[in-house]
């Protein structure tokens, strides 16, 4: 599996549209922090068939340093949850294995 950075994917959209890599680029990162600023705004951003982002508040809780085996006390926090799409699941095969990780009956 590899990985594909932003500026690959800036260009690969900029070649299938024809416009400039600049344009792209400006394009793309005005998007990317759009989002950023409204998910710290606290909203739900809604993307049909491709997913969604929302806000969740984790509760603080009690760990563990596994070094001292002493209790550690994490703090609440927000965090990002994302719930995938109909479109992106088709196309990464939904619920069954990815052909990688499938066994052969043979």
């Amino acid at each position: 599996m590899a990985t594909v950075t932003k500026k690959e994917l800036i260009d690969q959209i900029a070649m299938a549209t024809g416009e400039k890599r600049v344009v792209v680029k400006k394009i793309v990162q005005g998007f990317l922090d759009n989002i950023i600023l409204e998910l710290g705004r606290g909203n739900r951003l809604e993307f049909r068939d491709f997913g969604v982002f929302e806000v969740r508040q984790r509760r603080g809780r009690m760990a563990q340093n596994p070094k001292t085996l002493s209790p550690v006390p994490v703090p609440a926090k927000r965090t990002i949850k994302f719930k995938v799409g109909r479109l992106m699941k088709e196309a990464i095969g939904g619920d069954s294995p990815l052909p990688s990780q499938s066994s052969d009956d043979d």
